[in-house]
């Protein structure tokens, strides 16, 4: 096998029944047991049956996400799969990759997101922040129209709006205060964006509205035992991969409420010579991103028993 990385999706990405592929996978069950002792409830039945409600709340959200990402990874080991050069996550996902290296284990995980989650939607009220994809844009482009929406609101308003995550080089996601997205919305379609779409979301995440919650992270970090990582672990906010453990919590903090850099992260793993990037955990958002940012590079989905297979036959 070539050399080869994993990335891990973040919140988004979750359906009813995403595990329901897997049957009776003996490194998923593993996975869902350990991760539902941890949380002190079902997060199976939770996944299995919903509702997409439930699912959608970010407190829950986060948790099913990290689960479900590392249960497919351990399904990929237990299947004979190699260990991949470099790993990586959007988001949330830089959890499971963490998981996945060894610097933290799932049952320390699953709850601390739960925390990070539930932090984040103490921090704004529900309904006083927004997101919204920007499609068909440059960053730069972007940047400069939220700069320019903002700058329509009085100093000390307490009005934001920022470009957030850089997703690929035409998806810029924005968020902040309700009024300065829909604002930005407009005078980054007058610039030419194609479209500018709200997203169902109840956080601004990543934006500087985030803070407070990223205050409370950085205590639950301290307390949180980090061992060292068996595998890089390319994270969103620097775009580095950090060893020591102070250095990966510091990151963890700030990308609470910083960008995230996925373009750049997808390009750092190219710059490792490395061009097959497996997507692990539900859905397929982060394996077309691959292509778009580089047309050299493969995306590769691995989600269920079939795509797993197909994964490997890929990488032989």
């Amino acid at each position: 096998m070539s050399a080869f990385a994993f990335v891990f999706p973040g919140q988004g990405s979750q359906s009813v029944g995403m595990l329901d592929a897997w049957g009776d996978h003996p490194a998923v069950k593993e996975a869902l047991q350990e991760a539902s002792d941890a949380m002190g409830e079902d997060l199976g039945a939770l996944i299995q049956n919903g509702p997409k409600e439930a699912l959608g709340l970010t407190t829950n959200t986060q948790p099913v996400m990290l689960v479900s990402a590392v249960a497919a990874y351990r399904a990929w080991l237990a299947e004979g799969g190699a260990k991949p050069a470099v790993l990586a996550g959007h988001s949330l996902g830089e959890y499971s990759a963490l998981v996945a290296s060894g610097v933290l284990t799932l049952a320390q995980a699953a709850p601390l997101v739960r925390f990070r989650a539930a932090a984040m939607q103490d921090a704004v009220a529900v309904g006083a922040g927004a997101m919204a994809a920007v499609l068909g844009m440059e960053a730069t482009k972007v940047i400069e129209g939220c700069a320019q929406a903002q700058a329509t609101f009085p100093a000390g308003s307490g009005e934001v709006v920022e470009a957030v995550n850089f997703n690929d080089p035409g998806q810029t996601v924005i968020a902040g205060s309700k009024a300065a997205v829909e604002k930005a919305c407009e005078v980054l379609k007058a610039m030419g964006a194609k479209r500018a779409l709200n997203l169902p979301v109840s956080a601004p995440f990543h934006s500087s509205l985030m803070k407070p919650a990223a205050e409370k992270l950085k205590e639950k970090l301290a307390s949180t035992t980090f061992a060292a990582p068996q595998i890089p672990v390319v994270n969103n906010i620097d775009v580095t991969v950090e060893i020591d453990a102070d250095r990966i919590r510091d990151a963890l903090y700030r990308q609470a409420f910083g960008p995230v850099r996925w373009v750049e992260c997808v390009q750092a793993i190219k710059a490792k010579g490395i061009t097959n990037v497996v997507e692990c955990g539900p859905g397929k958002v982060l394996a077309g991103m691959v292509k778009r940012i580089d047309a050299d590079m493969t995306g590769l989905p691995l989600f269920d028993p079939a795509s797993l297979a197909e994964v490997k036959g890929a990488l032989a």
